[in-house]
């Protein structure tokens, strides 16, 4: 059940008054109990889940909202024995191909009606991410922008601008490496941080719906568009663009590599902002730029890995569940959850404002504004969970070994064809 708290209350109550007014699609009379269960259970995100619930429930006073939150791994092996045996009315997950295992069980509703509603017109920019099979199973509530986070001052110091293309973003490099420097610090001990880079390069070189069918499956590793990919990634690789020996480094601990200056640059999602300004990188050392083109015939896409909420197809109130969805991605309440105060990300609505923060904004706009090439959710959220463990495993081993790309890509290709079957 849902309870008030205190903590929620001292949060969000300044600022509901400005926004209990202005969801006016979300105000048909409810009632009838709508239950909610989530993840959010870090005390931030917890506190941004009540005081929604809270709002929501002011709204409409003759609903009786039921919310119980579990703790985010423990979510993770319940949801698909709640969403068959007693369904809530609405539920969180994640968007794109980890939604998709309850899509094809028929476990999430199809609420195509809802992106119809010209409310969530805004709400562009994600809706490839919450499409599947043509159809939309949810709605996204919080992203974050990847992108190359840089050493302002060395570029500055090396006479370099930030790139827009691909052969000025090895020009950048070949400058830094004659400097003494390497370009990027990564560290892919744990694997998943190689995959960033796949995915940037794969969806410069041959675009976001390719990149998409790839990790869906209905595209064999086999294809040109893959080999032409690698080969970008290769002449990076062979220019000696990467810190040495990242396979011993977490993302964490290849993060001094940039504090100090021994590489000028990270390709990483918004998350690595705070360690590098504790770390002593203030805003005039620490800039931020999109991904720059590799092929000029393809849009610009961007990861930019997004939290969802669902409507079970056991639900057993979908009018309320609807209406609630509505009411979370409104302008007014993404700009309220989202703030650095909550859970200090981006909102997904356009008509949002976002904090004072820098690199909050530059995401924003690029998201916003700068990337109608689609957004992807990262690799291991892309491709299944099987899938993504064995392509990045090859990814680590092509950048340290790149002569070993014609059995790495005959490895893959055996995986897709026994797990996309």
């Amino acid at each position: 059940m849902f309870h008030k708290t205190k903590s929620v209350l001292a949060t969000l109550a300044a600022t509901a008054a400005l926004t209990t007014g202005a969801f006016a699609g979300s105000h048909a009379k409810l009632s009838g109990d709508l239950v909610i269960f989530s993840d959010m259970s870090n005390p931030a995100p917890r506190a941004v889940m009540e005081g929604m619930v809270e709002r929501f429930g002011e709204m409409h006073p003759d609903l009786n909202i039921e919310l119980t939150v579990i703790d985010r791994e423990a979510y993770k092996t319940q949801i698909r024995n709640f969403l068959t045996a007693n369904a809530p009315d609405v539920a969180n997950w994640y968007a794109a191909n980890r939604m998709r295992p309850y899509v094809d069980a028929g476990l999430f509703e199809d609420i195509s009606d809802v992106w119809e509603d010209p409310e969530l017109a805004d709400l562009a920019s994600t809706k490839g991410a919450m499409t599947l099979d043509g159809k939309q199973w949810g709605v996204p509530y919080t992203y974050y922008q990847w992108g190359v986070y840089y050493r302002k001052d060395i570029y500055e110091e090396l006479g370099l601008n930030e790139p827009a293309t691909f052969e000025e973003m090895k020009s950048n490099c070949q400058t830094i490496l004659d400097s003494g420097r390497k370009c990027y610090t990564i560290g892919t001990k744990f694997l998943w941080t190689a995959g960033g880079w796949f995915d940037y390069l794969n969806m410069r070189t041959n675009g976001y719906d390719y990149h998409a069918k790839l990790t869906g499956g209905e595209i064999p590793w086999t294809d040109e568009g893959v080999a032409k990919t690698f080969a970008n990634w290769r002449e990076l690789i062979d220019m000696g663009a990467f810190i040495d020996n990242h396979t011993a480094y977490s993302w964490q601990e290849s993060l001094p590599f940039i504090v100090s200056g021994e590489a000028a640059a990270i390709l990483k999602g918004n998350f690595a902002v705070p360690p590098l300004r504790e770390a002593g990188l203030d805003d005039s050392k620490l800039d931020f730029y999109q991904f720059p083109s590799i092929n000029p015939d393809v849009e610009l896409a961007e990861d930019a890995p997004t939290d969802t909420f669902h409507i079970p197809s056991g639900a057993k109130n979908k009018e309320a569940a609807k209406a609630f969805l509505k009411f979370v991605v409104s302008a007014e309440n993404q700009t309220l959850i989202n703030n650095g105060d909550n859970l200090g990300q981006l909102p997904v609505n356009a008509k949002s404002s976002v904090d004072d923060d820098k690199f909050l904004k530059e995401g924003f706009e690029m998201l916003s504004s700068n990337s109608p090439g689609g957004v992807a959710q990262f690799f291991d959220r892309d491709a299944p969970a099987e899938m993504a463990k064995v392509a990045m495993e090859g990814f680590q081993e092509f950048m340290v070994k790149p002569d070993n790309l014609d059995k790495i890509i005959d490895r893959l290709d055996r995986a897709a064809q026994r797990i996309y079957k």
